[in-house]
């Protein structure tokens, strides 16, 4: 079964520690992207997430599902 990663729950925010905004996922909370630009950060986090869904799908691992999608 193929996942949409655009159903996941994304967040950006202002990290002062880094200095950048960073993108992050709830459904995935130990993945990150930090950028300088907002749109840039949503853009990145959204790409390591497909990238670590499609990794999670090959090793046959549980991918979580969409907060949205849960009944």
């Amino acid at each position: 079964m193929t996942m949409n990663v655009k159903h996941y729950t994304y967040r950006v925010s202002w990290s002062p520690e880094d200095q950048e905004h960073i993108g992050l996922c709830a459904e995935l909370p130990s993945l990150s992207w930090l950028a300088s630009d907002p749109a840039q950060a949503l853009a990145g986090i959204m790409q390591v997430v497909a990238q670590a869904v499609q990794d999670m799908q090959c090793y046959g691992e549980d991918v979580p599902a969409p907060i949205a999608d849960k009944r």
